[in-house]
């Protein structure tokens, strides 16, 4: 599934300045509650899964992108939220280098398969130079949308 079909222009944060990784975390499962994209009662078990996964092993990648995920069985259908950092936080990445886009996921435990396909779907797009650029000079999240829309039309690749 792409990030387009998952994001709601409400989910993403443009400028956002959280004092770390887990601060980024806490603050886009907030901001999933407050649209209603997880219900309140689900809202702790999903940053619980969140957190217990960044744990276990970062999900900072490369090129300043961070993939926080997790499988909850406390939600129905997949839901993503986007933060775009100008700059950067620490994530523990591969290559070191500050996140300054954060994709966060979250797919039901039941749709396993669903959750890699997603994750693999979203760290190829993200990968790309073009589209990180155009993400960051993005000035609104309806642009941003718009602009992962036209991207993933682009991708070759099967969805």
């Amino acid at each position: 599934m792409t990030l387009s079909r998952l994001l709601r222009a409400d989910a993403v944060l443009l400028g956002m300045a959280p004092k770390d990784k887990w601060d980024a975390i806490r603050r886009l499962v907030e901001r999933l509650a407050e649209i209603g994209a997880i219900a309140a009662e689900a809202r702790e078990a999903v940053h619980e899964a969140l957190m217990t996964r960044e744990r276990s092993m970062s999900t900072g990648m490369e090129r300043g992108v961070a993939i926080p995920h997790a499988a909850v069985d406390a939600i129905e259908r997949p839901i993503a939220a986007l933060a775009l950092l100008p700059r950067g936080i620490g994530f523990e990445s591969i290559d070191g280098r500050p996140a300054t886009i954060v994709a966060l996921l979250v797919i039901p435990r039941r749709e396993k398969l669903l959750h890699i396909r997603t994750l693999a779907e979203v760290a190829r797009l993200l990968s790309r130079d073009e589209v990180r650029s155009r993400l960051l000079g993005s000035g609104s999240p309806e642009e941003v949308l718009a602009a992962l829309r036209e991207e993933e039309s682009r991708d070759p690749s099967p969805r």
